[in-house]
């Protein structure tokens, strides 16, 4: 797990968040920020508490109930550096919004919950990505329009072959919708929430 002190010093000495890994010992392509970020997404209380069973359901009731179980876990003081250590590399890390779209694209709703719960101070201030439209006048409006433009394309599609992967993915954009809403509306008083907690709950 990183020390979000550590990487400050690194940073304050000139550490770059935006190199990312090569070779054929680690996964390619990586940033810091990915790292944190499935560092926070394996944590013990979400893989516990989270079926993946439930990336799948049914209706909108069942989509809001798994948000809100999720978000909750983040919130946890537990959950504080892991958030933390996010929202430092999110903070230097360029494109952010395309890393965003990237976990978006692949259905990785808790990867996305955390980006976006860790982060949101910042996206809000973000005007446009490479990979996910027009300019908005901020990151949520942008990721909202990408999500909506991928659904979209999907329902297009629904005649075709590819029926039920494109069904399951529709499933998985629909809920990353309606999170991507509430983080919209209550994630400036969740990131106070989150702050309030006491160093020593890291």
């Amino acid at each position: 797990m990183f020390s979000v002190d550590m990487i400050e010093l690194l940073l304050r000495h000139g550490a770059s968040a935006n190199l990312r890994t090569s070779g054929d010992l680690v996964p390619a392509d990586l940033l810091p920020l990915h790292v944190a970020v499935e560092n926070t997404s394996m944590h013990k209380y979400l893989e516990d508490s989270l079926n993946p069973s439930q990336q799948r359901v049914d209706c909108s009731q069942a989509d809001i109930n798994y948000i809100l179980k999720l978000i909750h876990i983040l919130c946890l003081p537990e959950m504080k550096i892991f958030l933390d250590t996010t929202r430092l590399l999110a903070k230097h890390t360029d494109d952010l919004l395309d890393e965003l779209c990237k976990y978006i694209v692949d259905g990785k709703i808790v990867h996305t919950a955390v980006l976006l719960l860790a982060a949101q101070k910042q996206i809000r201030g973000l005007s446009s990505c490479n990979g996910c439209g027009s300019s908005k006048k901020d990151g949520f409006g942008t990721i909202t329009n990408f999500v909506v433009d991928n659904i979209t394309a999907i329902k297009m599609r629904q005649n075709r072959l590819e029926m039920e992967p494109l069904e399951v993915k529709k499933e998985l954009l629909d809920v990353t919708l309606n999170l991507v809403h509430v983080i919209f509306k209550a994630g400036e008083a969740l990131d106070v929430y989150i702050r309030s907690h006491p160093k020593e709950c890291e």
